[in-house]
């Protein structure tokens, strides 16, 4: 698994209780792979103007056609606002049809050093999923 660097949000820097968001598209043609990429590059771009958000990676698995976000939130209604900004919806809309599309969310206190490996148990597990 290839993993970018952290990108901090507006809300880098919280502490205390945040909600994690781990998603997972697996693409039906390699060929879309990039362009899916390349999309979640252009919206960290926009994270550290994003209200409520702590930060984020960018993950991939280029052969086996996945790639997806670690994403750190204030709260669930931060993760909604992200979900519903333009920018994203058109993104889904663009793609929607061409894979699947996993997530889960779960909350943790913030600083979590088992962060990753939670998240990584949970690709793990979707990496067996047709």
């Amino acid at each position: 698994m290839l993993r970018s660097r952290w990108t901090p949000g507006e809300a880098a820097g919280v502490t205390g209780t945040v909600l994690v968001s781990v998603t997972d598209f697996r693409a039906d043609r390699l060929l879309d792979l990039p362009g899916v990429y390349r999309a979640g590059l252009a919206l960290r771009r926009s994270w550290p103007e994003l209200p409520g958000a702590v930060g984020m990676w960018l993950w991939t698995e280029p052969l086996s056609g996945r790639c997806g976000s670690v994403s750190i939130w204030r709260d669930e209604l931060a993760l909604r606002r992200f979900v519903a900004w333009p920018d994203h919806v058109a993104i889904v809309r663009r793609y929607r049809g061409r894979g699947r599309l996993r997530s889960t969310t779960w909350t943790t206190a913030q600083p979590d050093p088992g962060l990753w490996d939670r998240a990584r148990a949970y690709l793990s597990e979707a990496a067996g999923t047709p």
